[in-house]
């Protein structure tokens, strides 16, 4: 009897795709991440922990951040809505202004990145290695992108030419973080529109 010459149609069975297993973890291991830092807060929170919450082994944690302090930046990093990118440049520095500073006041009014933001921002109070970290990676690339708008519309004329953009941009954020974390008023549009108007009547020519 001839052996048959037609192709074997047997199904290949495929194993889990690694790059999807490997996300799942990553987001696992954020997750847990957050949630331990409004629990128990950055000092009690162990890379053992994080692993337990996560479901995963300590190393698998290891394999993509350092300390739990990398971990924790990465977590507010998510929360904050990714890497920092350039503020938008209309040509309208008030409207542009207005809409970055509304996306964050929609950010602080979120209650999982109000809970995080509040822990986050207690640990830094009293962590200097913690706090230069959150300076460093976090707080210094968004300012610099507050910054980079600012003097685009310092060229444009739109502002002084002789105004400090260090402090321009500390006017710009400083009263919005100073409501959010005192409470001492809810965060609003209308608020955001006030403090954009207020700012740029101090800083046109």
């Amino acid at each position: 009897m001839a052996e048959s010459t037609a192709p074997d149609r047997t199904p290949t069975r495929r194993g889990p795709d690694p790059r999807r297993r490997s996300e799942r973890a990553r987001t696992a291991i954020l997750d847990a991440a957050a949630a331990l830092m409004g629990e128990v807060g950055f000092a009690r929170m162990t890379m053992e922990g994080i692993a337990a919450r996560a479901g995963v082994g300590k190393q698998t944690i290891y394999r993509w951040w350092p300390s739990k302090a990398a971990v924790v930046l990465d977590v507010f990093q998510r929360e904050a809505g990714g890497d920092s990118e350039p503020l938008p440049d209309t040509g309208d520095l008030a409207a542009d202004l207005r809409t970055v500073l509304r996306a964050t006041v929609d950010e602080y009014n979120t209650p999982e990145t109000d809970r995080i933001s509040r822990a986050f921002t207690a640990e830094v109070q009293h962590d200097e290695d913690f706090a230069r970290a959150v300076t460093e990676d976090l707080l210094r690339p968004h300012m610099r992108a507050y910054k980079e708008r600012l003097r685009s519309a310092r060229e444009a004329g739109e502002i002084s030419p002789d105004a400090d953009l260090d402090v321009a941009v500390e006017l710009l954020t400083g009263p919005l973080h100073h409501r959010w974390l005192l409470r001492t008023a809810p965060l609003t549009h209308d608020y955001v529109d006030v403090l954009v108007d207020l700012a740029l009547r101090a800083l046109r020519p």
